[in-house]
C-alpha cells in the first residue's frame, strides 16, 4: 500500500513539474544561458550537537545543445572523513512528454587531485543523452560539514565547533535561476544570526514553536552573474547569505586556539628544538630569529598536502609530522612555524585567512587559508605568511595585503584585516645610459633594482627555472626590447642569498640598427621607454577597454616604478615635438612622464605609483588613464632633425 501511495505522489509531481518546464521558457527567453534553474531547494536540519542533514531538489531545464552536454552527468563532491552524500533520484522529463526515471548505478569514486590529496571523492551517475527542451530533476542527501575535525563514526560529521551552525549560500550563479529557497531548521535554544549581502530576498519569513526555530529564505528570477576583467571575487559583490549560531568572531577564535593546543599541534619536540637553536645561533635581533625561521619553512617545506586521516581539516599537523614530512599545505606550514618559534622562544599562535575574498562580518568559516602570528617583545602582533613568501623578502605577503583575518589567541579575537602596504616598499626602479650612433647602432646598460612584491617578480629570472636557464631567462627580458639585441655582459645579485639585499640587475647590451637614420632624421624610442621587464609591471596586463567598471577590481600589489635613461645622441640640432602625456594625479594613482633634449642628450623619467591591491570601481578612470599613458610612451617615437 506504501508503495502504491509513493508512485501516485510521483507521478502526481511529475505533471507539476512538466507543467513548470513548459512555462520556464527557452532558449529566446534566455539568449545567454545554456541552461535554467527552474528551481533549486535546499532544506537544512540541525542537530543540538551540530551535525546537520541536508535534503536539496532541483529542476533543470536544458536551452542548448551545450547545456545538454552540460547535464548529462549528475556529481557531488564529498570529503568522506567530514560529510556522507547520497544522489536518491534522477528523472529526466523529455521535450516529447516522456519521463525517464533513470536507474544506472552510481559510481563513487577518488576525485581528480592536484597538490592536495586528503581523499576527496565524487558520487556520479550518468543521466545520457539529451535535447533542448529537456529537463532533468535531481534529489540528492548530505549529512555532515565541509571540513573535518578528530571523530569517530557519526561524530565525524559533527561540526568542528561543536554544537553550532553555519552556512554560506550563494544567492547567485552563472546561469538563470528562477527560484532559489533555503530552509533551516535549528533547535529552539540556538540563537542564529543571519545577514543578506549584496542584494535582497524575495522573502525571509522566521518561525517558532516549543522545540525548534524555522527559517525560510527564498529569491525569485535570479539573472546570471555579471563578469569583468580582473574583477573581485563574485563572492564580494553578488548577492550571498550568511548564518552562523557562533556568538561572536572572539568565540570562534577561542575555538581555533583550543581545538590545536588540545591536539598538541605546535608542542616543539627535542630535535626541532635543537635544530631551531643551530638554526639562529648567529641572530643578533628578534627579527632576524624569525626572518631566519619564517623563510626556512617557507623554502624548506614543500606545498603538497597529505591527509593524516581522522584529524585532517581544521587540525593542524602536529611538529613532529611536519618536520619529518617536510611538506604540507598552507595550515601545516603555519603549523611548523609556530612550533619553530615557540622552540626559539617567541609567543606564536595560528590564524585564518581569507585569500581572494572579502570576509562579511558574521562568523562564519569565511576562511581558506592558515597564516602564523608572532607577538613580539614590543606587544606587536605581527603576521607571517611561509606559504606566500617562498623566495621573497617579505615575511607577510603584500599580495594578501586589505585581507581579513582571525588570530586564534587564548582569549579570542575580533576579525581584523591587513592594512594597505605603500607603494615604495614594492618599488622597481631602472636606470639607463645609452649612446647612439651616426649608423643608428645602440651601445648601452641599464640596472634594475626592485623590492617587495616586485623584487619577487623580477626574481621570477631565476625562481621558476633551474640555473643553467637563468641566462637565456635574463636574455629574453632584454629581446623583448629588439630581436637584434646582443648581452655583452650581465651582472646580477647572488639569488641563493635573496634575504641579504634587493635584487639588482645590470646589462650591458647593444643593439645594432636600432634607430632608424635618414639623410635629414634620426627616429627611435628610448630602450626604457620602449619597456623591459614588464614582468614586474602588472599593472600593464589588466584590461584597459572598457572605459568604466561596475565592479571593483585588484591588481597583484602596490607598487612603486621609478625610470631615468640617459641617452647620447649624434649631432641632431632640433626636434619634432617630443612625446607628451598628461599627468594623473589622485589619491591612490599617480602618473608622469617626460622627455628633455639638451646638448645631444636626451633624458627620459618616468614615474608611476599604484597605491594598493584592491580598488573601487569609482578608482578605474584614473588608473585606466595611468596604464594608457604608459602604454602610449612604450609606442611613440623620438623624431629628430639634422
Amino acid at each position: 500500500m506504501l508503495l502504491w501511495f509513493l508512485i501516485i505522489g510521483f507521478w502526481a509531481n511529475a505533471q507539476n513539474y512538466q507543467e513548470l518546464i513548459s512555462k520556464a521558457g527557452d532558449a529566446k527567453a534566455f539568449p545567454k544561458s545554456d541552461i535554467v534553474d527552474i528551481f533549486d531547494s535546499t532544506s537544512v536540519k540541525m542537530q543540538s550537537s551540530g551535525l546537520s542533514y541536508y535534503q536539496m531538489h532541483k529542476l533543470t531545464k536544458v536551452l542548448t545543445a551545450k547545456g545538454a552536454k552540460s547535464l548529462r552527468i549528475v556529481k557531488l563532491g564529498y570529503d568522506p572523513l567530514s560529510a556522507y552524500v547520497e544522489i536518491q533520484r534522477v528523472v529526466v522529463y523529455k521535450a516529447n512528454g516522456d519521463i525517464l526515471l533513470i536507474d544506472n548505478p552510481v559510481m563513487d569514486y577518488a576525485a581528480p587531485a592536484r597538490a592536495i590529496y586528503w581523499g576527496a571523492r565524487e558520487k556520479m551517475i550518468e543521466v545520457g543523452r539529451l535535447e533542448p527542451g529537456d529537463a532533468v530533476e535531481v534529489v540528492s542527501f548530505k549529512k555532515g560539514y565541509t571540513y573535518a575535525l578528530l571523530g569517530d563514526e557519526e561524530d565525524k560529521y559533527i561540526p568542528p565547533m561543536r554544537g553550532h551552525f553555519y552556512d554560506i549560500v550563494p544567492f547567485w550563479s552563472s546561469h538563470p535561476i528562477l527560484e532559489k529557497v533555503y530552509q533551516l531548521q535549528t533547535p529552539a535554544d540556538k540563537n542564529l544570526r543571519f545577514e543578506v549581502y549584496h542584494g535582497e530576498m524575495t522573502a525571509i519569513s522566521e518561525k517558532q514553536d516549543a522545540k525548534y526555530k524555522y527559517y525560510t529564505f527564498s529569491k525569485k528570477d535570479i539573472e546570471p552573474v555579471k563578469s569583468e576583467s580582473n574583477m573581485v571575487s563574485k563572492n564580494n559583490v553578488n548577492t550571498k547569505l550568511l548564518m552562523s549560531t557562533s556568538p561572536d568572531w572572539y568565540a570562534k577564535g577561542k575555538w581555533f586556539y583550543k581545538v590545536n593546543e588540545d591536539y598538541g599541534a605546535f608542542v616543539p619536540t627535542e630535535e626541532v628544538k635543537i635544530f631551531v637553536n643551530d638554526l639562529i645561533k648567529d641572530a643578533k635581533t628578534e627579527l632576524d630569529s624569525i626572518s631566519i625561521l619564517t623563510h626556512w619553512v617557507a623554502d624548506n617545506m614543500r606545498y603538497s598536502g597529505i591527509s593524516m586521516g581522522p584529524g585532517e581539516g581544521y587540525t593542524l599537523h602536529n611538529c613532529e609530522m611536519n618536520f619529518t614530512d617536510r611538506c604540507g599545505v598552507c595550515k601545516d606550514k603555519a603549523s611548523l612555524l609556530i612550533a619553530m618559534l615557540r622552540a626559539a622562544g617567541f609567543e606564536s599562535y595560528a590564524a585564518m585567512t581569507m585569500a581572494g575574498q572579502r570576509i562579511e562580518d558574521i562568523p562564519a568559516d569565511q576562511f581558506n587559508h592558515s597564516i602564523t602570528v608572532v607577538i613580539m617583545r614590543s606587544g606587536e602582533y605581527k603576521l607571517l605568511d611561509p606559504t606566500w613568501v617562498p623566495g621573497v623578502r617579505e615575511l607577510w605577503s603584500s599580495a594578501e595585503q586589505q585581507q581579513g583575518y582571525l588570530m586564534g589567541l587564548p582569549e579570542g579575537s575580533d576579525l581584523n584585516y591587513t592594512p594597505i602596504s605603500a607603494p615604495e616598499n614594492h618599488y622597481v626602479r631602472m636606470t639607463g645610459k645609452s649612446k647612439i650612433d651616426e649608423k643608428g647602432n645602440l651601445n648601452g646598460s641599464f640596472t634594475i633594482t626592485a623590492e617587495g612584491q616586485s623584487d619577487a617578480a623580477v626574481r621570477g629570472v631565476f625562481k621558476y627555472s633551474v640555473r643553467t636557464e637563468w641566462k637565456k631567462n635574463l636574455e629574453k627580458e632584454l629581446l623583448r626590447l629588439d630581436p637584434a639585441a646582443q648581452i655583452t655582459e650581465v651582472i646580477h645579485t647572488d639569488n641563493d642569498k635573496y634575504l641579504e639585499q634587493p635584487v639588482s640587475i645590470t646589462y650591458h647590451y647593444t643593439i645594432p640598427n636600432y634607430a632608424l637614420v635618414t639623410n635629414e632624421e634620426i627616429i627611435f624610442i628610448p630602450p626604457l621607454a620602449k619597456g623591459v621587464f614588464k614582468r614586474a609591471m602588472s599593472h600593464l596586463y589588466l584590461n584597459t577597454s572598457s572605459e568604466t567598471k561596475e565592479f571593483g577590481f585588484k591588481d597583484r600589489c602596490s607598487r612603486l616604478l621609478e625610470i631615468e635613461e640617459v641617452v647620447e645622441l649624434p649631432e641632431y640640432k632640433s626636434s619634432i615635438a617630443l612625446p607628451v602625456v598628461d599627468e594623473v594625479n589622485s589619491e591612490y594613482v599617480n602618473y608622469k612622464a617626460a622627455y628633455t633634449l639638451e646638448s645631444q642628450k636626451l633624458t627620459f623619467t618616468q614615474f608611476a605609483s599604484y597605491g594598493k591591491r584592491v580598488y573601487e570601481a569609482d578608482d578605474w578612470p584614473v588608473f585606466r588613464q595611468a596604464v594608457l599613458n604608459q602604454k602610449e610612451m612604450q609606442t611613440q617615437k623620438i623624431i629628430l632633425k639634422k
